[in-house]
């Protein structure tokens, strides 16, 4: 992951824990970039494609259409506007890192291209 660690899309306490969180979580992960968008929000990439978008309010995550609706039962989970439609999934406040730990490396596999998503997964990262 690049060394980018301007935390300046996160403003409170709970904003700048979680982006810390997720930074562990995604370390290992080849390829991944962090920046700041256009509209304020610290978003993770491989080659282009975001797979995680975070605020200072909850994160966003990329996700399959059969995954959300499995995850929408819990009530830690929500549908983002805008995106939601495509399969992404916001938590305001995750319960477990550990299993947030997994989803967010579910939602790299699904946007990292496949030579990446095969390094990966023989690795057993």
């Amino acid at each position: 992951m690049d060394e980018k660690h301007d935390l300046s899309g996160m403003k409170t306490p709970e904003g700048i824990h979680s982006l810390e969180q997720v930074r562990k979580l995604v370390a290992f992960l080849p390829e991944v970039t962090e920046l700041i968008d256009g509209h304020g929000h610290t978003t993770f990439k491989v080659r282009d494609k975001s797979f995680i978008m975070m605020s200072d309010f909850g994160m966003n995550f990329k996700c399959d259409l059969e995954g959300q609706e499995i995850l929408l039962q819990q009530e830690q989970f929500y549908k983002p506007r805008y995106i939601g439609h495509r399969g992404w999934v916001g938590v305001r406040e995750p319960e477990s890192w550990e299993e947030m730990g997994q989803l967010l490396k579910e939602a790299y596999l699904l946007a990292a291209p496949k030579r990446l998503v095969k390094r990966v997964l023989e690795k057993g990262i």
